[in-house]
């Protein structure tokens, strides 16, 4: 399906979102912990939670648009080494100020992780198999968070929840020193790769037609409806998403009174279904264009039907009152939040002029990420002064629904405007 090397950075990106979501999710299993030791009520962790999403989408965008101008390689490295270091940091944290300002530098050198993974693929995927590709790479992210319950909690049962901050800082930077060695930003600058195989890549990855169109400036996409609703559709996912990453452990062991040690087992199962949402995500599209050649279509479908069972799976979460229920909601509503995962990327790339995809990226990631600094306080607002999760569980369904019934109605394709004779004469084309 993928060329040799291609596959080779596939599978790269897909083990740096493994090291992501190990990251974030570490603190999310250790919070229960955390919180008792620094004596923080739910709106404090809230905040804190919500921290590390300030710093993180602002360079959502940054990222993106930085990948465009120096290339996804030195990005991509300079941004897993940072972040690793931070995350490392964190063992270090005393009160609330002090995990507040780390957790939020954080997030400040992990942002271009998704946009430069988007920019990375469009250079090296051709368009036939981009959203399996999307899909194959963001995988890691689930899986990470599936083993950061079981890392995290059996170093914390055996040592103490320090230690595992700083066995995830080594893995970042290992990972960190094998991406500057192995991977370039284009095929073309690999020496490795064979003639033949390098003509067969470069001649499948344009990744849209340009010719007699002009080329046009970031601004333009920013405006255009498709990419805003898509970025709103995006932000439901993310609240999600985010709403889980940060409150599920501690919503387990505060309201269905779980150990810790059963709690990090028990989050381990709705990420390890997500991961194969996510691998049927591309998959699930690339086959539906080849069946009906209806390249939109077959986005669309994906993310509205993904969007509408995950709004009652996890509105239905906060309902019952058994743990177990709980979980097999929740680990359904993730596997059909994911089923959507890849195909805000693969929309992106299906209607932006390779040149601009970092930045397209990196700004519907920004918008979309808001939603990681609102959830998790709300969410502990909520719980503060309601003592109940319920609302913040209906509260994240209905948002995945809007953002349904937006795609719908709203994401159409892009068409760029014609190149004029004065462009053409200027050499202005892609």
């Amino acid at each position: 399906m993928f060329k040799k090397y291609s596959a080779l950075v596939i599978t790269m990106l897909f083990l740096a979102n493994v090291i992501n979501y190990l990251d974030r999710s570490a603190f999310s299993i250790a919070a229960p912990m955390i919180s008792k030791g620094f004596t923080l009520t739910p709106s404090e962790l809230g905040m804190i939670f919500s921290s590390f999403f300030v710093g993180y989408a602002i360079f959502n965008f940054v990222g993106g648009f930085m990948s465009d101008l120096y290339g996804p390689k030195k990005v991509f490295g300079g941004s897993m080494t940072l972040w690793s270091i931070f995350c490392g940091l964190t063992a270090v944290t005393f009160n609330f100020a002090s995990l507040f300002i780390v957790r939020l530098l954080f997030g400040f050198t992990e942002g271009p992780l998704v946009s430069t993974t988007n920019k990375t693929i469009n250079n090296w995927v051709p368009q036939k198999t981009r959203a399996r590709a999307v899909g194959i790479a963001f995988a890691g992210s689930p899986l990470g968070g599936a083993v950061a319950g079981p890392i995290v909690g059996l170093i914390a049962v055996h040592s103490n929840w320090q230690v595992s901050f700083v066995v995830i800082t080594l893995i970042g930077l290992i990972w960190a020193l094998v991406w500057m060695k192995a991977v370039t930003d284009k095929p073309s600058q690999n020496r490795k790769i064979p003639a033949a195989e390098l003509a067969e890549i470069e001649r499948d990855t344009t990744v849209m037609s340009v010719e007699g169109k002009a080329k046009v400036p970031l601004k333009y996409y920013a405006k255009k409806p498709t990419i805003l609703f898509t970025a709103l559709a995006f932000f439901a996912y993310n609240y999600i998403l985010y709403f889980f990453l940060t409150w599920f452990p501690s919503y387990l062991a505060d309201a269905k009174h779980l150990s810790i040690s059963k709690m990090s087992v028990a989050t381990t199962i709705p990420w390890v279904v997500g991961t194969v949402g996510l691998l049927l995500s591309g998959w699930a599209s690339d086959y539906l264009f080849k069946l009906t050649n209806k390249l939109m279509f077959s986005r669309k479908v994906i993310i509205v039907g993904g969007l509408i069972g995950a709004a009652v799976c996890i509105a239905a979460t906060g309902m019952v009152t058994t743990a177990v229920s709980a979980v097999v909601l929740m680990t359904i509503g993730i596997f059909f939040m994911y089923l959507t995962g890849a195909i805000y990327w693969a929309v992106i790339s299906d209607n932006v002029q390779s040149d601009k995809v970092g930045g397209a990226s990196g700004f519907v990631h920004m918008l979309a990420n808001i939603s990681g600094i609102i959830a998790p306080t709300i969410t502990g607002f909520i719980v503060q002064f309601t003592g109940s999760f319920s609302s913040a569980f209906l509260l994240a369904g209905i948002l995945a629904v809007v953002g349904a019934i937006c795609v719908a109605f709203w994401v159409k394709p892009l068409t760029l405007p014609k190149q004029t004779s004065e462009d053409a004469q200027l050499g202005v084309t892609q």
